[in-house]
Order: structure tokens, then sequence, then C-alpha cells
């Protein structure tokens, strides 16, 4: 079971994570949404496509675009579309 925490809360939680360049993918179900609020930001993987950014929010702290997604990932990347990953200080427990 793999399980994604920031300041003290668990983001997400589950068994049927992706990993893809040493990122663990969150299924979306698996994911705690009241933390979790759409940003404006976006990047661009020539492999992978457009990613979409989440801020994240515990106990009024905020860590902007901690969580990304690929809501439309081209062909080789697929099996993450609509995968949560997590950086920025988010701890993943595999």
């Amino acid at each position: 079971m793999s399980k994604a925490t920031w300041n003290g809360a668990v983001l997400a939680e589950s068994d049927n994570c992706e990993v893809v360049e040493n990122n663990y993918y969150f299924p979306p179900d698996s994911v705690n949404k009241e933390y979790f609020t759409e940003s404006s930001t976006h990047t661009s993987c020539p492999w992978k496509g457009q990613a979409s950014y989440y801020t994240i929010e515990v106990d009024g702290k905020e860590n902007k675009d901690a969580a990304w997604y690929y809501p439309s990932a081209k062909e080789k990347a697929k099996n993450i579309e609509g995968y949560i990953a997590f950086w920025k200080g988010v701890q993943v427990e595999k």
C-alpha cells in the first residue's frame, strides 16, 4: 500500500499506483479531494503531454502546485492519465 502524506494528512492511499520516472501516480479514486484545489499552472512533457496541477491545503497551510496529473496523456503515458503524483515535500511511502 502506497501512501502520500503532507502536514499530518493522508492525501492518497492505494495498492494500484503506477510508477513512472520514480514518481508514484495514485489513481484518482484514492485521493482525498478535500485537500486539493485546481491550480492554473500547466507544464508540458514531450512524451506524457500537458500536466495540470493542484495546490494542497491542510489545516490552513498551503503547498502550491504540490500535485500534478495528465488529464489527456499522450499514447505512451495512457496508463497514468488522470492519476495524481506529488512533490514539494509531500512524503510518499511505498
